[in-house]
Formats: C-alpha cells, sequence, structure tokens
C-alpha cells in the first residue's frame, strides 16, 4: 500500500491503496465518484473516461500511481451545475438513452474540443472512436459536439 495525494475535480484527496489500483476503482470505491462507469475493464469501450491534464484517458487501466501525477478530471468536476457546453448540447440533441455510455462520451467530446475547438467530421469521428454507445446514438453524439463547438465558438 502506497499513500497518495490527489488531485480530483479540483479538490485535493489523500489516499491508501496499492499502486497498482485502477483509477477507475479508487474514483468509484475510495472517493464516491461514481460517475465514471466500469464497462469492459480492457480500455476499449470509453465508458470509463476521465481527464488527467485534461486528455482523455481510460480510467479501468491507468493505475493511481500513474494518475497522481496529473490533475484529474471526472464527469462530476467537468462542470459546478452540468452546464458544460458538451452536456448542454447533449440534452438538446437527446443523446442519452440508456445512459451508460454518456459520462465516458462526455468527458472525450470536451477533451476533443479543449484541443480542437472547430473538429471536422472526421476528428469527431477519429476521436471519438472507441467509445461505444450500445444504444446507437452516434448520429446524436456528432451532432451533439457540433453544437458544442459551436456553442464553444460563440461564447
Amino acid at each position: 500500500m502506497a499513500l497518495y495525494n490527489l488531485k480530483v475535480n479540483g479538490k485535493k484527496q489523500q489516499i491508501e491503496v496499492d499502486e497498482t489500483t485502477p483509477m477507475l476503482w479508487v474514483l468509484r470505491d475510495h472517493l464516491d465518484l461514481v460517475g465514471t462507469k466500469f464497462g469492459c475493464g480492457a480500455a476499449q469501450c470509453g465508458a470509463c473516461t476521465i481527464h488527467l491534464d485534461g486528455d482523455a484517458v481510460r480510467s479501468c487501466v491507468t493505475p493511481v500511481s500513474v494518475a497522481a501525477e496529473y490533475d484529474i478530471t471526472t464527469i462530476e468536476g467537468l462542470s459546478e451545475n452540468g452546464d458544460h457546453p458538451v452536456q448542454k448540447a447533449w440534452l438538446a440533441h437527446d443523446v442519452p438513452q440508456c445512459g451508460y455510455c454518456q459520462a465516458g462520451q462526455i468527458m472525450n467530446a470536451s477533451a476533443l474540443l479543449k484541443k480542437n475547438p472547430s473538429p471536422t467530421d472526421d476528428e469527431i469521428d477519429a476521436a471519438m472512436d472507441g467509445n461505444i454507445c450500445r444504444c446507437g446514438t452516434y448520429t446524436r453524439i456528432k451532432a451533439a459536439i457540433k453544437t458544442a463547438a459551436n456553442q464553444n465558438a460563440t461564447s
């Protein structure tokens, strides 16, 4: 066991866990941040996506020993009131159906727009590849990302 000083959603947290513990389980089991979902456990579905210093990463395969060096943002920390442009666009386009993948999708989309505020369709497809939606709302996801990009450009 090792003691880690984490910065999660802007708050300092201290946790004692094994160095190989995936951030997914640190967040869910130790910090009670359950918005980040377990999907596949092999970084293939994207349900567990979080940000490390703004970069989208799969928390199911990212050990706490690596993540501790970065500012960690979860879906709970993306915005205080659910008013991030991606979150607002998600609602405007009725993206969620079952909702299971949504936190990971939103985290990946927001990381994309932070790096590329005006992505093309091909850039959206490439960035979102690997975020699986079992309900098949990919057309609405892409539309929501475009709307969020336009909101960013006008705000």
